[in-house]
């Protein structure tokens, strides 16, 4: 059984997950606008692994015998500066998330909930992971400069992004 401070922490990770995704998505439709095609593709695929992270902590209150409160989600940005703007607003996300996982770890600790903490070490590896991606594509980015040729081809790599296999259960 979850202690209630866990549930709800779990409950505030499910929600920023679900506007992670949205954010996700926000970001993809503004490069879909500018024909950035591989970069809306890499953003929904975002997206939709977001949901999947909603989902496991949303499948993990409950199978903890716990009650999931859904939460209302805020309209993320719509408009940005550029593409370098995207993808550092992606990166700046996912270092938020990281610290979001590493709160709601110490939350497992605090409460002696040794299997939510079992549980989280898949999200906390997974973070290193999507920071590393995000930092890799703003230093290309940056690298590229204004270049023509250098977003089209970082655009076309992009575009090739399959989605990944779901976390184990």
């Amino acid at each position: 059984m979850l202690s209630t401070a866990m549930q709800e922490a779990l409950n505030r990770q499910v929600q920023a997950e679900f506007a992670s995704a949205y954010l996700y998505l926000s970001l993809s439709a503004y490069c879909t606008g500018r024909n950035y095609n591989g970069f809306a593709h890499w953003l929904r695929v975002q997206s939709q692994e977001e949901l999947v992270h909603a989902h496991r902590l949303y499948d993990m209150v409950l199978d903890r015998g716990g009650q999931v409160t859904l939460q209302a989600i805020e309209a993320p940005p719509s408009d940005y500066e550029s593409l370098l703007d995207v993808m550092q607003q992606s990166l700046a996300h996912e270092q938020k998330v990281t610290a979001l996982i590493q709160d709601l770890y110490a939350v497992a600790v605090r409460e002696n909930d040794y299997t939510t903490q079992a549980q989280l070490q898949w999200f906390l590896t997974e973070q290193v992971e999507e920071e590393k991606t995000a930092e890799t594509i703003v230093e290309q980015l940056r690298q590229i400069g204004g270049q023509t040729a250098g977003i089209f081809l970082l655009d076309r790599e992009l575009a090739a992004r399959r989605p990944s296999a779901p976390p184990p259960a």
